[in-house]
């Protein structure tokens, strides 16, 4: 999707050659599948970027990882046989046919003219040089430098040379909007399709069937609402798409008491979207985006507590987020993988403790102590760390902080989910503390446009933020 929309993926000026694309080392660590993302253009990497993906390759961070993956690849490309480095390995020899240019390694040295204030140690700087030299040498090709750090692309703007940032895993460009989950009706829905709407009840549901102009912009699981003065409103979520006509289903009032969620009652339309989301068994993937304070993590844990001990629909809450920390980080932490979470489960803490004082409200202390044992006895922190090669069976996990994920992470948690497990993926897209994540790039981005429109499953975007007044006029203000 995204490959096709890049600017990299248009011939050179004018039609003319190819482009010659040089990769800096951190779009390598990034994503190491890079190298066959750029269709019928060349790249070449500079001696300096293999040396410095050497001194990544140990660890088991995500970009030791990256920076592994991305050796192999080298390795098999370079070793085809009939392959001459001088003048450039076909990329495609590994079986990725859609990318038909060739990579070329820097086998002799290269000087280009940069300015004396610049350190030549730096390797930055020794890129640099490797694009300007690039250059001159070839003045008939488009020459670009290609990385993800903001301050190499300004040095290179100010030397006079080319720069992109590397667009390909980025899932939204900057102009589109996330997919919010939701769409209000146009005014004259009732009016223009009256002759086409068929209704019938179902339990405490009520269907409709509509067909129009409407129906285009639908997807599965989408909430549409009908609100006007005077009129009837309607909140329901769309279940069935048909050529033209769609089938919606009117939900479940969680703004009633009668419906609260472990004390918990929705105090807004899109809270009440999210509680019918995650309240239903047929929904196993469920996304949660929005501001501080919009109730994320309070309806997640809500809904987790009521199925778990209420309805005994799952056995336990797993619930685990990203470890990246707002300042500097404090050090090693002390205790078993469950204390060491500890202090980042903070918003664990204060939600369980509004959901427990809402519970054992009448029961006295030792009610209220006996409630908080066994809320705590099923709710179980995990560290990311240690995901990989689980599979969590009737399980209700919680993913919190899913903003600073990347897409690679993202898959490698939902994978996770076995049968009758449903996960919850909750995050801030204003707060991504992680480097080289953008809004367009981050994990929470891709699962909420890669799941838009999967029968089983739901996102929904908070708009509101219900925490306090205070709270409300800081998000405006600051």
């Amino acid at each position: 999707m995204a490959a096709a929309r890049r600017r990299s993926a248009g011939k050179g000026p004018s039609g003319g050659p190819a482009r010659l694309f040089v990769l800096d080392t951190n779009v390598l660590l990034h994503d190491p599948m890079s190298l066959f993302r750029f269709e019928e253009h060349d790249i070449y990497l500079p001696m300096i970027v293999l040396e410095e993906l050497d001194g990544h390759k140990k660890g088991m961070t995500e970009v030791a990882r990256n920076g592994r993956q991305t050796s192999r690849n080298l390795d098999v490309l370079a070793a085809q046989a009939g392959g001459d480095m001088t003048k450039g390995l076909k990329l495609s020899a590994t079986g990725h046919q859609s990318a038909r240019g060739q990579l070329f390694f820097q086998t002799e040295q290269l000087l280009g003219e940069l300015p004396a204030a610049l350190p030549q140690g730096k390797a930055d700087n020794q890129i640099l040089g490797v694009v300007a030299a690039l250059r001159q040498r070839y003045p008939e090709r488009e020459v670009i430098l290609v990385s993800k750090d903001i301050n190499m692309r300004v040095k290179a703007r100010a030397l006079g040379l080319a720069a992109e940032d590397y667009e390909n895993d980025k899932t939204l460009d900057d102009g589109e909007l996330l997919y919010p989950g939701s769409l209000a009706l146009p005014q004259d829905f009732w009016t223009r399709q009256s002759k086409t709407i068929e209704s019938w009840q179902s339990g405490s549901h009520t269907f409709y069937r509509v067909s129009g102009p409407a129906v285009s912009q639908f997807y599965i699981n989408q909430f549409v609402y009908f609100e006007a003065p005077g009129e009837p409103s309607l909140y329901a979520r769309v279940t069935e798409i048909r050529d033209k006509t769609a089938v919606l289903k009117t939900l479940k009032d969680y703004t009633h008491l009668k419906n609260a969620v472990w004390g918990v009652t929705s105090r807004n339309r899109e809270q009440n979207f999210a509680l019918n989301l995650l309240m239903d068994p047929e929904i196993d993937f469920v996304t949660l985006a929005g501001t501080a304070g919009t109730g994320k993590t309070l309806m997640a844990l809500a809904a987790g507590l009521t199925q778990v001990l209420d309805d005994r629909r799952y056995t336990e809450i797993i619930m685990t987020r990203a470890t990246v920390s707002v300042g500097e980080d404090i050090g090693f932490l002390p205790g078993t993988e469950e204390e060491k979470m500890g202090p980042w489960m903070g918003a664990l803490d204060d939600n369980l403790e509004f959901l427990a004082k809402g519970d054992g409200g009448n029961a006295g202390e030792w009610g209220r102590a006996a409630t908080n044992e066994l809320i705590r006895s099923r709710i179980k922190v995990k560290s990311m760390n240690f995901m990989r090669g689980r599979t969590f069976m009737n399980k209700y996990v919680i993913i919190d902080e899913a903003q600073n994920l990347t897409p690679k992470q993202m898959k490698t948690l939902i994978t996770r989910a076995g049968p009758g497990t449903k996960m919850i993926c909750m995050g801030n897209l204003a707060q991504i503390d992680t480097p080289y994540l953008t809004e367009g790039s981050s994990g929470l981005t891709f699962a909420v446009d890669r799941f838009k429109g999967w029968p089983h499953g739901g996102h929904i975007t908070l708009a509101r933020g219900e925490r306090s007044r205070l709270a409300d006029f800081a998000s405006e203000v600051l």
